[in-house]
């Protein structure tokens, strides 16, 4: 029986909250209310405006309520947490993952603990702001020493909803807190940190009932008779349930403000060429894994455009300009440590090619161009690193979120790796969380139907390779990738 369920999907930038009816052969969303999420600079470091987030999902969620969604899930951005006491309070805001704090503790951490033996027990590609690291800069802190109870975002969000504690494994897996081969809390990594285990609540796996709206939540929302659904509520395995993949052979670049490239496998691959490759290994739906590298993504574009002072508007103008540009002329490697902080990406990716001895891009257009060919190549290495690790084949490759409307940036994709690119949904993460919710509620026993409805009912482009190989494998090993 089709459902009507709600999706809130949260990103790093601004979120938003759809509604949609799912069924065998019906797959339809419409958004109903979007925000901006803007983070705060206070004394103490960058934070995430949550009390402002939660204001904004309960406007949404009474905007969804003239439907009658029969569930509600949340799904955002990994890593961040908030601190609650024993009376269920918050304690303080969450910081932001791109805050400082980090920098120096993780690789401390890292020697502390080994860093082949960390990655054994929790397969995770090295992220100076995974939480671990985050908890490890907190050790001391009036917060951490006063709290009862550490939620992740989208738990933290559900529990104000419906009172209820929890948290979702797949996110739970990109704290580097879980141990991947028992999909369980490891003590010994928290203690390493400095972290309680008491603080980490029990897991529930996506498609769990969370619980019913606390009355206050009802009267603000009308949700009286809705629960609340977890679904895969870090927002990249969302985005990877929402992949439209009708065949086993495929691989996926899930592209927004970061890309994340890699393959579904069935167990982890925590083996020293997947660690030395700095590839991690996350939970994903029905019992998956994504084996995957984090790689920067659009926000080289998006931090570059904040900078020139550009809007949205004004990027067809900058791709028609950068498609016109000489190709290769600089490049970077998108994943450089240098990219991650908010600041003037333009000055720090001109450093970046007079350091490597390149042109340092011309105009906008070249530096367009400089940032999708070097994403383009970070996606390639990511992914034939990911499938030569894995001894898995790939066929086709699946972009989906929002890079999906950059047509230069797929184009380039599959030139680079010689392989076809479907592009799309744009919205795959809402679209995994509605699939996500629609299988808990019996409109599918698993994820494989739920895709080719998705393959059925949306608009994909598909990009053949085209184009010099041999210019691409030039290219790659100018800045030292596969």
């Amino acid at each position: 029986m089709p459902q009507t369920l709600t999706a809130v999907d949260l990103g790093a930038s601004s979120g938003r909250v759809l509604v949609g009816r799912v069924g065998r052969d019906e797959l339809r969303l419409t958004e109903v209310h979007r925000f901006a999420n803007d983070p705060v600079r206070l004394p103490s470091g960058l934070h995430w405006n949550i009390a402002a987030i939660y204001q904004e999902i309960l406007r949404g969620l009474a905007m969804a309520a003239s439907h009658g969604p029969t569930s509600v899930g949340i799904d955002a951005w990994a890593v961040d947490y908030g601190l609650l006491d024993a009376g269920g309070a918050l304690l303080g805001l969450p910081h932001h993952y791109r805050d400082d704090r980090t920098e120096t503790v993780a690789a401390t951490v890292v020697a502390e603990y080994g860093a082949a033996e960390l990655y054994r027990a929790n397969g995770l590609q090295f992220q100076p702001f995974n939480t671990m690291f985050q908890v490890a800069a907190a050790r001391g802190s009036v917060a951490l020493e006063g709290a009862a109870t550490l939620l992740l975002i989208p738990d933290l969000l559900g529990y104000w909803l419906t009172g209820n504690v929890g948290a979702e494994v797949t996110n739970a897996s990109t704290t580097g807190l879980l141990d991947v081969t028992t999909r369980q809390w490891s003590p010994q990594v928290a203690a390493a940190v400095g972290l309680n285990p008491d603080l980490l609540p029990a897991l529930r796996r996506p498609g769990a009932v969370i619980g019913r709206p606390r009355p206050e939540v009802a009267r603000a929302t009308g949700l009286e008779h809705t629960s609340v659904t977890a679904v895969a509520s870090h927002d990249t395995a969302s985005a990877v349930a929402g992949v439209p993949a009708v065949d086993g052979e495929f691989g996926y670049v899930s592209c927004g403000t970061w890309s994340l490239a890699g393959l579904e496998l069935p167990q982890p691959v925590t083996s020293e060429d997947a660690r030395a490759a700095n590839f991690t290994n996350e939970l994903g739906v029905d019992g998956t894994t994504r084996f995957l590298r984090n790689i920067m993504g659009l926000w080289l574009l998006q931090e570059s455009m904040r900078t020139w002072g550009l809007g949205s508007a004004e990027l067809p103008g900058l791709l028609e300009e950068a498609a016109k540009a000489p190709p290769f002329v600089s490049l970077v490697d998108p994943s450089d440590p240098r990219f991650l902080p908010p600041g003037d990406m333009p000055d720090r990716i001109a450093a970046y090619c007079r350091e490597t001895d390149q042109p340092v891009p011309a105009d906008r257009a070249a530096l367009v161009r400089c940032v999708l060919e070097s994403l383009a190549l970070g996606h390639r290495d990511a992914l034939r690193r990911a499938a030569a690790i894995a001894d898995r084949s790939v066929r086709t490759v699946h972009l989906v979120g929002g890079g999906a409307r950059n047509a230069l940036l797929c184009q380039w994709t599959a030139d680079a790796l010689g392989l076809p690119v479907v592009a799309g949904p744009v919205e795959a993460t809402a679209v995994g969380n509605m699939l996500v919710q629609a299988q808990a509620h019996g409109v599918a026993d698993d994820l494989a139907p739920l895709r080719r409805l998705v393959h059925e009912t949306h608009n994909l482009c598909r990009y053949e390779p085209h184009g010099d190989r041999g210019a691409w494998d030039s290219a790659a090993r100018r800045i030292g990738l596969e």
